[in-house]
């Protein structure tokens, strides 16, 4: 019988990675992701891999985010040369997350050796380099939705729109093992049907075996409509006070949804501000990849654009600033009011964020918004959960900035959306719940049971089952 063993985003939000191997000896790795927030977990990135990478045949990658995509370059570090499967927007996104972490790795060595070598302490080596991501990116097969590809002996794999970035996947994987065939669903991470530009997720119907993430596993997301009016209320305040506007933003994902509605106010007139800029080079570039696949956009949304003569999302808000160098970037901090300012990373643990932290939280005229999910131990979730300070590049900095938390732009489904899409299976598959934090996996384990009469598996790190 064939196996598969929970390795990652077991009990928790990030380091998705999960081993299926037959008995006629095929071994694919699906996802191989980075650990995300505290020092403890992010170390979790530099232990061993509980597999030789030599061994196996391939890897399956649902989406390019980094906690699902991150230790690609360390895996291939350390031997593995087969393909890694992908669909078209994804491999293109990939090689923009990849050679960004593989950047950041390195610089952040360098800083901490400099910092040992006064120390008198051994030097470290970076997690990867960027030649280890440029080997990666050198492995990808790109594969477009609907198609069936043999990606092992045996081991036939689908991708399906999730709907949760460009080119994220729900992963149907069909395993044939002496002459027993078995069929294994992972929903990836499926997206908030009220997101712009997405698609609605596909819906499947038939699994043997089911994972489904359930990272809002515990509510539903507050009405768009009422997320984008607080958002509108909250930029009139902020222009009325005279402060800056902070944005916090994954630069894929988050902040081509943030440009989409931040236009929509502009073409009604409700935008006060006169100039937005996206401080992100990673998120500039993103944005050059979404509208290269703008034909999967959902398709209300392209009329939408269409309607005004933009043929990208940024083209329809004009006031929009591109801010790629360091140069620039560091000029909008002469900037002390009418500004708003989408930066990198998303949950503050570094990026360009923080630099307009030191210049502007400790504003009471500033407001900081926070449109989406904080993980445990970043630098926003402790803004969040009220820190009167808090440290930013080695300053203590007061945090006086009216803080917002927008709860409707997840690109993740909330918990109705969740039991809907698994509702839809036909006699209810084994199912497993992953990538989530423990009380919201209880919590949809609860609502699934309420509601569906479906018993779920909250597996444990290093389980094993039997598909």
């Amino acid at each position: 019988m064939a196996l598969l063993t929970f390795l990652g985003a077991i009990q928790q939000v990030t380091g998705s990675c999960y081993l299926v191997e037959s008995r006629d000896g095929a071994k694919v790795l699906l996802e191989c992701g980075m650990h995300q927030g505290r020092r403890a977990e992010e170390d979790l990135n530099r232990s061993a891999f509980p597999f030789d990478p030599r061994d196996l045949d391939a890897v399956v990658i649902s989406h390019a985010h980094l906690d699902h995509s991150g230790l690609l370059p360390r895996l291939v570090a350390e031997g593995y040369r087969g393909p890694i499967h992908a669909t078209e927007a994804s491999c293109e996104l990939l090689e923009l997350m990849l050679l960004d972490s593989a950047f950041l790795q390195e610089k952040d060595a360098e800083w901490e050796n400099r910092w040992r070598a006064r120390q008198g302490k051994p030097a470290v080596k970076p997690l990867y380099t960027i030649a280890n991501a440029e080997q990666a990116l050198s492995q990808r097969r790109a594969h477009a939705y609907g198609a069936a590809v043999e990606v092992a002996k045996g081991v036939q794999v689908t991708f399906h729109n999730a709907g949760h970035i460009l080119g994220s996947a729900i992963v149907e994987m069909q395993v044939q093992d002496h002459h027993l065939h078995r069929h294994l669903v992972f929903s990836g991470d499926l997206g908030n049907t009220c997101s712009p530009l997405m698609q609605a997720p596909t819906q499947l119907n038939q699994a043997d075996v089911l994972l489904m993430e359930s990272t809002y596993g515990d509510r539903d997301h507050r009405p768009s409509d009422e997320t984008l009016e607080e958002l509108a209320d909250i930029l009139q305040q902020a222009h009325r006070e005279g402060g800056n506007v902070l944005i916090p933003s994954f630069a894929v994902g988050r902040t081509q949804d943030l440009i989409y509605y931040l236009g929509r106010f502009y073409q009604e007139g409700r935008l006060p501000q006169q100039a937005v800029f996206l401080d992100s080079p990673m998120a500039i570039r993103a944005n050059a990849i979404y509208s290269r696949f703008h034909d999967q956009f959902a398709a209300e949304d392209r009329a939408a654009l269409a309607a005004k003569g933009a043929k990208r999302v940024e083209d329809w808000l004009p006031v929009l600033r591109c801010t790629p160098t360091a140069e620039e970037s560091m000029a909008i901090n002469r900037i002390k009011s009418g500004a708003i300012i989408i930066a990198g990373a998303g949950m503050c643990n570094g990026g360009r964020i923080v630099h307009h932290f030191k210049h502007n939280l400790w504003r009471e005229n500033c407001h900081l918004v926070f449109p989406g999910f904080q993980a445990k131990g970043t630098l926003g979730r402790l803004i969040v959960d009220g820190a009167e300070t808090v440290k930013v590049l080695h300053q203590r900095i007061a945090v006086k900035a009216k803080v917002h938390t927008l709860g409707g732009f997840s690109a993740h489904a909330g918990q109705s959306q969740l039991l809907d899409w698994a509702s839809r299976f036909e006699h209810h598959p084994e199912l497993y719940l992953v990538h989530g934090e423990l009380e919201k996996m209880q919590t949809l384990q609860a609502a699934l049971r309420e509601r569906l009469n479906w018993i779920a598996n909250i597996p444990e790190p290093g389980e094993q089952i039997a598909l």
